[in-house]
């Protein structure tokens, strides 16, 4: 992973408190870089999707500061953090508003006052990115989880984000759609696009991420490399998280103490190498851990 020294994406969050007097986050500082996927776990009610809300100025701190690609953001100019930060819900159909898929995706543009027909072309051109082109002419409140979270992400890489935001992006969703939408995670970063995600699955984590932020108590807990993070004990017993299937395997077999494998495809690796057999091609990158 190449850094640009400078964040995309810089947060202060001395304290963020609901209403109701609910703190979800104090003494916060997160940061974004180029070219990387940063993955948040940690257990419900830590603070992850009110982290999450604030990169985009959808939350803002009682106490702090959020700069996006240098602008510190106010009230005045949150739609640039929205520009520049596009965000995917958890709950797909809270960003699905418009009678058809291609009308969906062609909303953001067209509030912002692209024309109709660049608007269209710009919306299918999104949607071919997360292979959602056959989609387009759907009712969005008749598609399945996962098309929801593909059009919803096909929505916001048309505005042209630097960094794209997905609360829980494989929740409730089957084996399958899991493996589908996280391949187009890992497509949109490999087109250069940085991406934060939350997730309670640690093996999903360990495969796409570049680095893992532990929440705990509405405060990052830890942060590292997945082989830095899911080996540390003391963290995740912190936290009350268990480490990917990898790495308990790992630890059984006694590798844990010498490599740090972190996924399916690194375990299969190292075994194979150590009996010195030719390694099984695993189908995919992906292939371990989303179900």
């Amino acid at each position: 992973m190449s850094r640009d020294d400078s964040p995309l994406v810089d947060l202060r969050c001395e304290a963020h408190t609901y209403p109701d007097g609910t703190v979800g986050m104090h003494d916060v500082d997160f940061s974004v870089y180029h070219d990387e996927v940063v993955a948040l776990v940690g257990g419900n009610g830590t603070g992850k999707s009110t982290l999450l809300e604030h990169l985009n100025a959808t939350l803002v701190p009682d106490d702090g500061e959020l700069v996006v690609d240098g602008t510190p953001i106010t009230e005045d100019n949150k739609p640039h953090a929205r520009r520049k930060v596009g965000f995917v819900f958890q709950d797909a159909d809270t960003q699905l508003v418009a009678p058809t898929v291609l009308d969906d995706v062609m909303f953001g543009l067209q509030n912002h006052g692209v024309p109709d027909d660049e608007a269209r072309e710009r919306a299918r051109e999104a949607l071919a990115t997360v292979d959602a082109s056959h989609l387009e002419d759907r009712i969005p409140h008749y598609l399945s989880g996962g098309e929801k979270r593909l059009v919803g992400l096909a929505g916001v890489l048309v505005l042209e984000p630097s960094v794209v935001v997905l609360d829980e992006p494989l929740a409730g969703l089957d084996p399958e759609r899991s493996r589908l939408v996280a391949d187009r995670i890992e497509r949109i970063h490999r087109n250069g696009i940085s991406v934060v995600l939350s997730t309670h699955d640690l093996d999903f984590a360990a495969t796409v991420a570049d680095r893992v932020c532990v929440m705990a108590d509405g405060n990052v807990a830890g942060s590292g490399t997945p082989g830095e993070v899911f080996y540390d004990d003391a963290l995740l017993a912190e936290s009350n998280l268990h480490p990917p299937s990898a790495v308990r395997v790992a630890r059984d077999v006694g590798l844990g103490t010498t490599a740090r494998p972190v996924t399916e495809t690194d375990l299969v690796s190292l075994l194979t190498e150590a009996d010195g057999v030719e390694p099984v091609q695993s189908p995919s990158r992906d292939g371990g851990g989303h179900g």
